[in-house]
């Protein structure tokens, strides 16, 4: 399944029931209204004054597998909030091929919701179509008076040093395991690299591929594992990842880059990897691990709903974002989003800044999981509430001190076929990691010129 696909159906059993006290109700006689004399570089935010927001504000959003419920009575709680703003809404499954013309012609919306097909934040960037708000966002509050950045799960992608768009939904790779298959078997999941070859020693021995994965897919295991132990061996350090996803030259062949791919290419010479798995999709590697003919299974956070017709009685999916860390280093997990932004040439980039303000609050992300049954990029507690037991396992890992969720990364198109391929390659003992590191870098000097 593509990524985009992918992120329409995150979370679908995670139909949680909360009490939706504040969830707009609390605030609806609470008026926002953007006081930025310069909006491409001010820092100042919106506060509360009688007057509200006024003029026209349009609004941009794909529907898709979230639908748009949570859409219409979030932007219906900011109207009431600024009966003097008129909010037009653009919206639809084809929305971004509609709107394309409008932003080609620089008439574009004031903000929009980057997801769907047609969609790419980084072509937005390089087209010079969003707005430039690195030095608003970095001080900016929500309305409930705490800072934005501090309650992302995620924080924004740095494009040169500059950020245009900030995370509205957040999703997250790991490896899943079946608790029941490994309390049977008296096996304890893995909290490090060395604790999941120990483990997986044990797995081999009694009949069951330790690791599968989607090799038509690559991502899955870029996402669970080689992306992670990246980062791991970079000293927890995430920054690796931009210099990559921005083609640093000598990146893809730098200390941290080949150490996780020994990583991986020890886990395959160990026989760790189900054969099978260089020839299969998603949805076969996915039916193995069902079947407990493989115990642990790289995917996104959307799998516990994607199987709930295929899965046993007694399964008990277990998640972990990482194991290739060594003892006592940082889980990573890392992340999928979809972005909101503000555009270049809005008309009225006052109101946009109050909406994301007005958005981006505990209570808005807890109305985004009960409608949707998708998380917000904005961290929350779970455990009072009915989620399933991987929500709230996954919650617990982001909100902990000792799990590093990086900015997600894109990658040139051209280069991530290459290393994909090349992944795929060394799993299969083709090549070694410094020919991986070749290939890729390679890759990359030709899409830098």
């Amino acid at each position: 399944m593509l990524k985009k696909k992918k992120l329409t159906i995150i979370f679908i059993a995670m139909m949680l029931i909360f009490t939706l006290a504040g969830c707009g109700s609390k605030n609806t006689n609470e008026v926002v209204s953007a006081v930025s004399p310069d909006p491409t570089t001010s820092t100042e935010v919106p506060v509360a004054t009688d007057a509200g927001l006024k003029g026209d504000f349009e609004i941009q959003y794909f529907v898709g597998g979230y639908g748009d419920t949570w859409w219409k009575e979030t932007i219906e709680e900011f109207q009431k909030a600024n009966p003097e703003l008129s909010i037009k809404q653009s919206a639809g499954a084809v929305i971004n091929d509609q709107m394309k013309p409008r932003w080609i012609q620089g008439d574009p919306p004031d903000i929009v919701y980057i997801d769907g097909a047609g969609s790419n934040p980084r072509q937005m960037i390089e087209d010079d179509q969003l707005m430039d708000i690195t030095d608003w966002i970095k001080d900016a509050k929500n309305v409930d008076g705490e800072k934005i950045l501090d309650i992302m799960i995620s924080q924004p992608e740095v494009y040169g040093e500059r950020v245009y768009n900030v995370p509205l939904v957040f999703g997250a790779y790991g490896n899943f395991y079946n608790k029941t298959l490994f309390e049977k078997n008296g096996w304890e999941a893995p909290v490090d690299y060395d604790s999941f070859l120990k483990v997986s020693e044990k797995i081999k021995a009694a009949g069951i591929s330790p690791y599968v994965h989607a090799g038509v897919y690559p991502e899955y295991i870029h996402g669970g594992f080689l992306f992670p132990a990246i980062i791991s061996a970079n000293g927890d350090n995430g920054d690796i990842l931009k210099d990559m996803g921005d083609l640093k030259e000598g990146v893809f062949k730098s200390e941290p880059v080949l150490t996780a791919l020994n990583q991986l290419n020890e886990v395959s010479k160990l026989g760790y990897i189900d054969q099978a798995s260089p020839a299969i999709n998603h949805t076969d590697s996915q039916m193995l691990f069902l079947q407990d003919k493989a115990a642990f299974n790289p995917n996104g956070l959307w799998l516990e709903s994607e199987m709930k017709n295929d899965t046993p009685a007694d399964f008990k999916f277990g998640y972990i974002p990482s194991f290739t860390q060594a003892k006592d280093g940082k889980y990573i997990a890392f992340p999928y989003t979809s972005t909101m932004a503000i555009a270049k040439k809005a008309k009225n980039p006052d109101a946009a800044k109050a909406f994301i303000q007005f958005i981006f609050t505990k209570n808005h992300s807890l109305s985004w999981a009960e409608i949707t049954g998708a998380l917000m990029n904005v961290k929350v507690d779970l455990e009072s509430s009915n989620a399933g037991d991987v929500a709230k396992t996954a919650m617990q890992f982001f909100n902990s001190d000792n799990t590093l969720v990086p900015p997600v990364t894109e990658f040139n198109p051209d280069v991530r076929k290459v290393m994909s391929d090349s992944t795929i390659a060394l799993t299969q003992g083709n090549i070694t990691p410094e020919q991986w590191a070749e290939r890729v870098e390679a890759a990359s000097a030709k899409a830098r010129k």
